[in-house]
């Protein structure tokens, strides 16, 4: 009889994967498909490199299952808990590395079902007024907006307090705002001609 690992919940899986094989591939499997795309995307924005963002994704994946694997790990909340594997190793990518890359693939993790022209655009300027934004804000917009964390979770991830958070939130679409307010203007100008 074949299991549905989809019918079990991150706790449970968790369990199965700190057993033996191929149970424990299985329940990695769900796993990685649960939020594999959520952390792709979070590595992609967070890097600008999708070489470097491709690396760190594997990289992540890697170290949690080596730490389930090893019951090192005792946490609920797994996408939690992937991205802040993520994040920490984005932070140790960028510090180590020199030069940042803009931008300039990001679109089509950004899109939903339509590709329109403006939609596209849309989301180039998005990507563009990201680049230009202080990683503290950057931040917390990618994790609330794109990966649709919670405030708490954001400040679990961050290690920052709840109202920090919530500020720095805040902050981020205020600053969004700011950065593509000239385009957004032109663009509802075209739109009038």
């Amino acid at each position: 009889m074949i299991k549905k690992y989809t019918q079990y919940n991150d706790e449970e899986l968790l369990k199965l994967l700190r057993g033996k094989k191929p149970e424990a591939d299985n329940a990695f499997t769900e796993i990685y498909k649960r939020y594999a795309q959520r952390v792709k995307a979070y590595c992609s924005v967070t890097l600008n490199d999708e070489d470097m963002a491709a690396d760190i994704f594997q990289e992540t994946f890697i170290r949690f299952y080596n730490k389930a694997r090893e019951k090192k790990i005792d946490v609920l909340n797994v996408p939690g808990l992937l991205i802040t594997t993520a994040r920490n190793l984005c932070l140790n990518a960028k510090r180590n590395k020199k030069n940042t890359v803009p931008v300039d693939e990001l679109t089509g993790y950004l899109e939903a079902e339509t590709n329109s022209y403006e939609k596209s655009e849309l989301w180039g300027l998005v990507t563009m007024a990201l680049d230009l934004m202080d990683e503290k804000y950057k931040e917390v917009f990618i994790l609330r907006e794109l990966d649709n964390f919670s405030i708490k979770e954001i400040a679990e991830i961050t290690g920052e307090t709840v109202a920090c958070a919530k500020s720095r939130v805040f902050r981020a679409h205020m600053k969004l705002m700011e950065i593509l307010e000239p385009y957004l203007t032109d663009l509802e100008e075209s739109k009038k001609n």
